[in-house]
């Protein structure tokens, strides 16, 4: 995973979330995930192109079980986008880059 994404944890998850100045995309995924790992290139390129409009952190599902369960997450990946702690928009599936980051900046 590159600098640009921030790895979350059920101990960091609300912290970085609610202090995030920046909407923060988080990425639900676990590692035996075929379309989790489908779009981990696309947000890594999301992350470094969009770095001013808005943050992604990742957070794996089978480590971190307390936080995935809090926000529903019942299938992976779900993309969720925080603005100012709350969530603004659900995204689940993979998809291409530009629906993607289309679905990303109308809700920003």
């Amino acid at each position: 995973m590159s600098d640009t994404i921030k790895t979350l944890t059920d101990a960091t998850f609300q912290e970085v979330v609610k202090s995030s100045e920046l909407p923060i995309l988080v990425d639900f995924w676990a590692e035996w995930c075929g379309p989790c790992k489908q779009i981990a290139p696309i947000l890594e390129e999301l992350a470094a192109e969009q770095s001013d409009k808005f943050v992604i952190g990742k957070l794996d599902v089978d480590v971190n079980v307390a936080t995935a369960t809090q926000y529903n997450v019942m299938s992976i990946p779900t993309l969720l986008l925080f603005k100012d702690g709350e969530i603004v928009a659900r995204l689940v599936g993979a998809k291409p880059k530009g629906a993607l980051l289309q679905e990303i900046t109308q809700n920003l």
